[in-house]
């Protein structure tokens, strides 16, 4: 076996499944044991570092999604010595903002980004934890294409395949761990 599927491997055993979590019907995987894990949690960062670095064209800034995206954006930014900018829930941050409303399964959500964190013209690689149904990450793109960026890639620790959320996002995906 590789030595990049022996790393998917070890991720794959370390994540938690909760069935009937956050409610009945849901099967929740949880990543928080990877983080718990300093050479698992090293090998997801190396994961998404490599991929990035794979591509002929590198990006400008890392923008995390709200809130797990959080934990590993700006490890990765960091990684390839490049800005890392938040994409939050509606009223979190200060100052100007854009904002992107979109569609859940039951009701409607908001994201927003600092007006001006984003130049025009700048590539930028979105990172999540999670890839379900896909309506995070296309509104996260629309809101980054709203600042005249282009985005390289939309990267997440899991994707639950089944769900077809990739079928929703308008940019090339990437997942460490499918389901």
């Amino acid at each position: 076996m590789s030595v990049q599927l022996d790393r998917i491997e070890k991720l794959k055993s370390l994540v938690s499944t909760h069935q009937n979590f956050p409610k009945p019907g849901v099967t929740f995987r949880n990543i928080f044991p990877i983080l718990q894990d300093p050479s698992a949690f090293t090998d997801l960062i190396n994961l998404i570092v490599e991929e990035i670095k794979s591509k002929p064209q590198l990006p400008d800034i890392i923008v995390g999604l709200d809130a797990r995206g959080f934990l590993i954006a700006p490890i990765v930014a960091l990684r390839l010595g490049i800005a890392f900018v938040p994409v939050r829930k509606a009223g979190k941050l200060p100052g100007n903002v854009e904002q992107v409303s979109y569609k859940l399964e039951y009701g409607e959500d908001t994201l927003e980004i600092e007006t001006g964190s984003i130049k025009p013209d700048q590539n930028v690689v979105i990172v999540d934890d999670l890839i379900a149904l896909g309506g995070t990450a296309s509104a996260a793109c629309r809101l980054v294409r709203k600042m005249s960026a282009t985005i390289l890639e939309c990267i997440s620790v899991i994707e639950l395949v089944a769900l077809n959320g990739r079928r929703k996002i308008d940019a090339p995906v990437f997942s460490v761990l499918q389901y």
